[in-house]
């Protein structure tokens, strides 16, 4: 038995602990390096398959022409097996291939320069990219040189060359269009500064050339309107669409409006282009004119015009189209569509009547296709006929004028009716007439001519000339010399065209007149009349001429005598009668008084009108010739009211009398000027009565003087105006309307010196035409509602084409009468002053007949009335018109002629002048 020591066993167990330990850490190793390799074969493994995918494979390629690649590059070059040197790949790829692979290869080993090389294998479309770098140092200077498929890339490469050449062109072609463009263009940035500016860009800006305009950003517009230049390009980025404006610039020292263009671009950038649009703005401003002139002289034609848009809806109808079809002016201003018109025209009864009116409608609205004006006639059922020009317009509208022909169709029927009147008159005429021709030849004649003459009805149908017809009727004259009177009176009248007349005796005795007369067709009218009996007559009445004259002369010789021998008596009664009112025989009693102060009032009359007696004599003696002279109208009118001031304290009158110095002096007769002022006075103060108002009233300025006699009396109505101013008064005509008196006798005398100092007023006021001035009566207004009743009073009379005048100061009443006229004739609301629209119509159906009401307050040129076209609203309308003195002195000589003044107790007097037109039509109420 073998024994260990314990200090053995320690050794042992020490060393086999050691063996245990060690062979446990060794395993651990292997175990852990096994895992490490198992690792690291993953990655390997991953790392190849990333190879093999990847789209480059990787060659190592040393300086000395060796080469390490895998199977895909020699997949790719097309050999068998891994060549090992750069030369074997002398089977595949061209030897300068080579040589410069070689060269790349040795340059990157030696500058570490890295290269790329793009080569296409021959005989095939394959093309490899090959890309090197110096490989690290731990690969001992290798090159790494990576090869890339490059054939679709390559392809690729070559498709958008080609599109980029093919773009490049395109630009450099618009780049020309841009630069070669009339219009300015250019580019903003993203910054919006001006990038790019055409050739004509930098003329419009002055500029030297395009990196100019860019330098110094010159803008095309002035800052100022819509934003500025950069207005249109800020917005239309802001909004991703394409900005439009119109601005001002001056180009070339002128003033030109510019449409901008600005386009945003995918870039941010901004492109712009400027159109200058100042000759079609001149165009349209041109055809807005000529629209406008066109409208206005559409619309002073006397026919109805009526313009539909391309939209068929009313653009423009005139005066004239609104009252021929009753249309009113707020229902126009909606732009009504043709149907609608139509329609409303049906409504009027200004449409002919058809079964189908849808039908008829339609064929009308085919009007706006139609090729070419034409026309058509509406008869309508009133029996008027419109005539209907159509004109289809080139921007798809139409033009309607409706002229209305009935007159024209009415005046033909009665042409043709007037031409048989006329045959049938001129056969059976009195007088002889025959029509003879410029040369000569007799043309017509009746059968009075062929009968007085006894010429054969074979004869004058062969229309003979002048000198034949002579020759032939010269037996039948008293003296046959006198038959080449005839061809000198046919020559007077067809060639020197005058008037000659004469007589001619026949030979049986009887008497003519004859004429021949220059007929506007160039003929002459040959007449002869039978003046035999007016012959006989005419002496007649020249012998009772004479012996009337004869006792004229008697009577006014008598007459005269009378005058004279009846003033003797007179003056002894006129004395006896004083003496016996002032007490020489005794006091009287009262009723004794009286009668003697009647007596003297009597004597007075009778004095005054044995002087108008002889007055009238010696007027007709001297033929009533006016004196001429240089008189003072306010002395005349002081002595007038002086010498009537007595009589007009004897009846407690008040009498006033304002004669103001304004009323100047005239050229005239201060006679006769002054009998008329007493006349009137005499008639205000028998009017007025016990107690009354009596007022004489005269006034004047530089152009015209006026006297007014007025009193409080009852007045005179609508006859005794008519007539106040007659020569004669008619009997049964009142002549002033002077109260009573008390007494029977004064009674009597007022009424026989009313009638006296009407005809010795008229025969000194005859001549105030002679003198230049006019004779009025006068009307008080009291109210408004009273002036307002001679308006309704005139709108009874009134018609199409009068003209009535209304003038006077302001505040007169000049507008109250047209109101009343107007509501006279039917209009419901208030009428408005027409004071600044000039012109205020008035169309049937809200009045009676059209009125225009005017004021010419505001006309300060008579030339301006011809806009107002009031001459041609005559035809149809009747005009009433304020302020007519604007108009001058000679406008309207037919019209009614209002004057209205306001009196001094604050009524309104009117007063008229009546044309012979309106003598008979009107008398105010």
């Amino acid at each position: 038995m073998i024994e260990i020591s314990t200090a053995a066993a320690l050794a042992v167990g020490a060393a086999v602990a050691l063996l245990l330990f060690a062979g446990a850490w060794l395993l651990f190793a292997g175990l852990r390096a096994t895992a490490g390799a198992r690792a690291t074969g993953a990655v390997n493994a991953r790392y190849e398959a990333l190879l093999r995918t990847a789209p480059a494979s990787p060659i190592i390629a040393y300086g000395d022409g060796r080469l390490e690649l895998n199977a895909t590059v020699a997949g790719w070059l097309g050999v068998e097996g891994l060549p090992g040197r750069i030369d074997e790949l002398a089977g595949v790829l061209p030897a300068e291939t080579i040589a410069a692979l070689k060269s790349d290869i040795a340059a990157a080993q030696r500058a570490g320069r890295g290269f790329a090389r793009a080569m296409t294998l021959p005989g095939s479309s394959r093309t490899l990219l090959w890309r090197g770098e110096r490989g690290p140092q731990e690969m001992g200077g290798a090159v790494v040189v990576w090869v890339f498929d490059a054939t679709d890339s390559q392809r690729e490469i070559a498709q958008l060359t080609a599109q980029k050449d093919e773009l490049q062109d395109a630009f450099e072609a618009l780049t020309s269009l841009i630069e070669t463009a009339p219009l300015p263009m250019w580019y903003r940035g993203p910054d919006l500064k001006l990038a790019m500016a055409n050739t004509a860009y930098v003329a419009a800006v002055e500029a030297a050339d395009a990196a100019d305009v860019v330098a110094r950003g010159l803008e095309l517009v002035e800052g100022s309107g819509q934003g500025g230049p950069l207005g249109g390009a800020v917005a239309a980025r802001e909004l991703g669409r394409p900005q439009e404006r119109v601005l001002p610039a001056t180009i070339g020292g002128e003033r030109r409006s510019l449409r901008l263009h600005d386009i945003p671009l995918p870039s941010g950038g901004v492109a712009g282009y400027a159109i200058d649009i100042e000759d079609l703005e001149q165009a349209h401003a041109r055809e807005r004119r000529f629209a406008e002139a066109q409208r206005a002289l559409l619309d002073r034609l006397s026919a109805g015009v009526a313009q539909f848009g391309r939209d068929r809806a009313l653009a423009f109808c005139n005066q004239p189209f609104r009252r021929m079809f009753a249309m009113r002016s707020e229902w126009l201003a909606d732009r009504p569509e043709f149907d609608r018109v139509l329609e409303r025209m049906r409504e009027a009864n200004r449409v002919p009547e058809v079964r189908d009116f849808p039908g008829w409608k339609a064929e009308r609205r085919d009007w706006f296709t139609q090729d070419g004006a034409f026309e058509e006639t509406w008869l309508l059922p009133d029996g008027a006929h419109i005539r209907v020009l159509v004109q289809p317009l080139p921007d798809g509208g139409l033009l309607l004028i409706f002229e209305d022909r009935t007159e024209q169709v009415q005046l033909a029927s009665a042409r043709d009716t007037l031409l048989r009147v006329r045959t049938a008159t001129f056969d059976n005429l009195f007088e002889a007439l025959g029509v003879f021709a410029t040369n000569g030849k007799l043309q017509l004649w009746n059968n009075r001519f062929r009968a007085l003459w006894g010429l054969e009805e074979e004869f004058l149908s062969g229309h003979p000339r002048v000198d034949a017809v002579a020759e032939k009727v010269a037996a039948k004259l008293a003296n046959p010399g006198q038959a080449r009177f005839i061809n000198e009176l046919v020559r007077a009248a067809t060639v020197e065209r005058q008037t000659r007349s004469g007589r001619v005796d026949l030979a049986d005795g009887r008497h003519f007149e004859f004429a021949a007369v220059p007929l506007p067709d160039g003929n002459a009218l040959f007449t002869m009349l039978d003046i035999t009996d007016s012959r006989r007559i005419e002496q007649a009445l020249r012998e009772r001429t004479e012996a009337l004259e004869k006792a004229d002369r008697t009577k006014t010789a008598f007459v005269a005598s009378m005058s004279y021998e009846l003033r003797t008596p007179l003056t002894s009664i006129s004395g006896f009668a004083e003496m016996l009112h002032g007490g020489y025989a005794g006091k009287l009693t009262k009723q004794a008084d009286a009668y003697v102060e009647a007596i003297l009032e009597s004597v007075e009359r009778l004095g005054v009108m044995i002087d108008d007696v002889l007055d009238l004599t010696q007027a007709a003696d001297e033929g009533e010739a006016l004196e001429r002279d240089d008189i003072d109208l306010a002395a005349i009118a002081r002595a007038a009211a002086d010498r009537l001031a007595p009589q007009a304290r004897k009846d407690g009158i008040d009498y006033v009398v304002e004669i103001s110095h304004s009323i100047g002096r005239i050229t005239g007769d201060a006679r006769r000027i002054r009998e008329v002022i007493e006349h009137l006075l005499r008639h205000a103060i028998g009017a007025a009565g016990k107690d009354g108002r009596v007022l004489l009233h005269a006034d004047g300025n530089a152009g015209a003087a006026r006297i007014v006699v007025s009193d409080d009396g009852p007045g005179m109505d609508a006859e005794a105006m008519a007539h106040a101013f007659d020569r004669f008064p008619r009997p049964g005509i009142a002549s002033g309307g002077a109260r009573a008196r008390s007494r029977p006798a004064a009674r009597q005398a007022v009424r026989r010196g009313a009638s006296r100092h009407d005809r010795v007023a008229q025969r000194a006021g005859r001549g105030h035409a002679g003198h230049g001035g006019t004779a009025a009566a006068m009307i008080r207004l009291a109210d408004p509602a009273a002036t307002e009743a001679v308006g309704a009073s005139l709108a009874a009379v009134l018609a199409p084409g009068d003209v009535v005048t209304l003038d006077g100061p302001l505040g007169a009443g000049k507008t109250s009468i047209a109101r009343g006229l107007l509501a006279a004739l039917g209009l419901a609301g208030e009428a408005p002053s027409p004071s600044f629209a000039i012109v205020q119509p008035y169309a049937p159906p809200e009045v009676r007949l059209p009125v225009l009401h005017v004021d010419l307050y505001r006309i300060d040129d008579p030339g301006e009335m011809e806009e107002l076209g009031l001459d041609e609203a005559r035809h149809d309308s009747a005009l009433l018109i304020e302020w007519p003195e604007r108009a001058g002195p000679y406008a309207w000589p037919d019209a009614l002629r209002l004057r209205l003044e306001i009196l001094p107790d604050g009524a309104r007097g009117l007063t008229w002048a009546a044309p012979p037109a309106w003598e008979r039509r009107w008398r105010p109420t």
